[in-house]
């Protein structure tokens, strides 16, 4: 590590000593991004990781920056999209809603989140595993944001629980009070072996008086499916199941009566709508497609409905001296979904009931009310500090119900209750913090800070039905605990252009009751928090004119408690087991060598691991690596633009991903036949665009995954055997597909 980091030193010390030329910055321009496609942008990055606004270079952590302008040229909606602008994030999902983050290895499949998902001012989703909170990340449409900022590395201090891994936050464009805005998009795709998708986006900005502006956005977008059914059993044969929809919008109302107050009231919605999961029937153990296509067997469709709601106000009064914020918000979330159990199931009721197909429908519901107050000085050359308060209630719903139908229909059996289960929650927390910055003159800055966060939780379990053994309700479940979690930041500036830091940060996640299947061991009444510290170097550097930058880390992170999911007979419960360490480095290089074209390329290694085994009933064992996390990673992207006739810009881009070989879940009966764990094999994949600007109008082609490679983004065998031929469901990426689209602007 001592060799890289004396690399990366030399690296900044000669961007310092670049030559200059007249290229001026331009603070004034937001939604710049380090990873921004467009090819001649050279303006300060402005981030707010640190709860007020900074340039990315004088931010003493690793964090990634997508502007908005990117993410509409590469077409990147969802997180699928735009994985391969942000170094060392991955995904698992196999239903579009249903999605884990990653950020530097730190996942052990448990059902509490590891990055947390903020929309301006709000974390969505829940804080909690006793709602599954780990796929709850809020999977929000792209169209209308200022950037994405992905912050990596704990983030315990300023954003409190279930950061261990990192934040990604969506800054969203706000009203502006000075002019009117008006524009749209449309979009057509199709799909290699699949059915057509439609898009279309829409934006309005109105000043209403000089100190009131409202701005409204709406999105529908129609994705075609392109995994077919193979007809197993008693289920139909049909193709492209896995059509989806996704629609929604956002309405903010900013009112600004002076320079140094405002008020701002937001309200998003989203629906998603799945017909089945963009899913697989894979190997467990290999996950490789099984039956040569794209295919899935159910008896019964797994169809699956989520909706998004936040609604937020949030405060700003200037004093001079300091500012104070106060950020309110109402967020809910739901989902229902069915979960095909013909084969588990049906043939041991079939005695009972006569021939039948089986499933579970769940819903999950989360209901949350959060409260954050800050006081800030104003960004100075000297000291700067910020204290706040932050509360937040949240209660959980988990209602699934067990039917058994008519094979190949949706009539259900005339029968008595065969299971019900229904498990209402609670989470309730309350925390201070506090961080500061002392500025050691021009070259050394000194970024501290701590939070103390006291959390409260109960549960209740209730079941009755044939399955469940008739009418039960188990002991209300309860736990709490209070944890500190803190941030040490040095760094060195070589001028404004450059600069190295270290880090040292604490990040945790809550534990919370358990609700324990029959025939538990008591001492699972309830499950510890997990926490982490993260150690980690970086540099940040750039020539005076921009034409090319650097951002780089090393990092080491030391895992203790960590939390794990795992099966006792039929039933999944919540474990603690030992350790896990994460070693890695980061990178994010971008030039710009002549007017109109830039190239950009970033990457991460890896090398997440247990230190011990886990406990039996998860499988996991000492220096196995954790789950969903290649050890490498890389993209690269180029893209040039020009001018013709009257205003004309035309634009030629391509982008590639590599992604390496990553370990599935943990699965203790697949290791003892196979010798290894689950693995998911590597994949490249291309990506092209070209298009013109007119000025108000534009037009765009693109293709996605031009080489069609068959790419995985989870592999979960389940604890029953859910799939015939002992298969496991493997979520997969989208097929080659060709697209256009017409964009207007007023």
């Amino acid at each position: 590590m001592t060799r890289t980091l004396l690399l990366i030193t030399s690296a900044a010390a000669a961007l310092m000593a670049a030559p200059a030329t007249a290229q001026t910055t331009q603070s004034e321009a937001p939604t710049a991004a380090a990873a921004d496609t467009f090819a001649d942008r050279r303006d300060d990055i402005i981030v707010t990781a640190q709860k007020r606004e900074q340039t990315l270079i004088d931010v003493p952590q690793s964090v990634s920056v997508v502007s908005g302008a990117s993410l509409e040229r590469q077409q990147a909606t969802n997180f699928k999209d735009y994985l391969k602008l942000v170094p060392g994030l991955q995904l698992n999902q196999s239903t579009p809603g249903f999605g884990r983050l990653v950020l530097r290895g730190v996942n052990t499949g448990g059902v509490a989140s590891t990055v947390a998902v903020y929309q301006d001012e709000t974390i969505f989703g829940s804080s909690s595993g006793l709602v599954n909170g780990a796929i709850l990340a809020g999977d929000f449409d792209t169209f209308d944001i200022a950037r994405i900022e992905v912050l990596r590395g704990p983030q315990g201090t300023l954003y409190g629980a279930n950061a261990l891994g990192g934040i990604l936050k969506f800054v969203t464009n706000a009203p502006d009070t000075t002019k009117i805005e008006a524009r749209g998009r449309a979009s057509v795709e199709t799909t290699r072996g699949g059915d057509e998708s439609y898009m279309g986006s829409a934006v309005i900005n109105l000043p209403l008086a000089d100190s009131l502006a409202v701005r409204a956005s709406g999105f529908y977008r129609k994705y075609g499916g392109f995994i077919d059914s193979i007809g197993t059993g008693g289920s139909d044969r049909e193709n492209n199941i896995n059509q989806s929809d996704s629609y929604g919008g956002r309405a903010s109302l900013l009112f600004r009566p002076t320079s140094n107050f405002s008020v701002q009231l937001t309200g998003y919605l989203q629906n998603l709508n799945n017909d089945a999961p963009d899913a697989v029937d894979a190997d467990p153990a290999t996950g490789r497609t099984l039956y040569g296509r794209l295919s899935q067997s159910q008896f019964v469709p797994n169809t699956s409905r989520i909706r998004y709601r936040v609604y937020t106000g949030v405060l700003d009064y200037d004093f001079g001296f300091a500012s104070i914020v106060s950020a309110s918000s109402y967020s809910t979330l739901n989902q229902a979904y069915r979960t095909d159990l013909t084969s588990a199931f049906s043939a041991a009721i079939a005695p009972l009931i006569g021939p039948n197909e089986f499933y579970q429908h769940q819903t999950t519901r989360v209901r949350r009310f959060t409260q954050e107050v800050r006081i800030q000085s104003p960004s100075n050359d000297r000291f700067e500090w910020l204290v706040g308060g932050f509360y937040t209630h949240e209660t959980g719903l988990i209602d699934q119900l067990f039917i058994p139908v008519v094979p190949g229909t949706l009539t259900v059996v005339d029968a008595p209750l065969l299971g019900s289960a229904l498990a209402p929650s609670r989470y309730e927390e309350i925390a201070g913090f506090a961080n500061a910055t002392v500025h050691f003159g021009e070259r050394f800055d000194l970024t501290f800070g701590g939070r103390y966060s006291h959390n409260d939780q109960r549960a209740d379990q209730s079941s009755d039905g044939a399955l469940a053994g008739g009418p039960s309700t188990l002991e209300t479940a309860r736990s709490k605990e209070g944890v500190w979690t803190y941030s040490v930041a040095p760094k060195i500036n070589f001028g404004k252009q450059a600069s190295i830091y270290a880090r040292v940060a604490k990040g945790f996640r809550p534990g919370g009751p358990n609700i324990l299947p029959p025939g538990a061991p008591v001492n699972l009444r309830s499950f510890r928090s997990d926490s982490l510290i993260s150690y980690e170097v970086g540099v940040k550097a750039e020539t005076q004119d921009r034409a090319f930058t650097i951002d780089a880390a090393l990092f080491h992170i030391d895992w203790t408690n960590i939390q794990l999911f795992g099966s006792i007979g039929i039933f999944n419960t919540n474990f603690n087991g030992g350790k896990a360490t994460s070693d890695g480095a980061e990178f994010t290089l971008t030039a710009r060598p002549a007017a109109g074209f830039t190239a950009s390329l970033n990457g991460a290694y890896t090398n997440a691991k247990l230190k011990d085994d886990t406990p039996p009933e998860v499988g996991g064992f000492d220096g196995d690596r954790l789950p969903y996390t290649p050890k490498f990673s890389i993209s690269g992207d180029a893209q040039y633009e020009w001018s013709v006739g009257s205003g004309a810009r035309p634009y030629l881009g391509a982008s590639v991903r590599l992604v390496g070989d990553q370990p599935g879940s943990y699965d203790a009966g697949i290791f003892a036949a196979s010798g290894r764990q689950p693995s998911i094999d590597g994949y490249v994949v291309g990506d092209l665009r070209a298009g013109v600007d007119f000025g108000r109008f534009s037009l765009e082609l693109y293709a996605k995954n031009i080489n069609d490679a068959a790419g995985k983004t989870s592999l979960d065998p389940p604890s029953l055997p859910l799939l015939p031929n002992g298969a496991a469901p493997a979520g997969v990426i989208r097929p080659r597909t060709f697209g256009a689209t017409l964009g207007a602007a007023f």
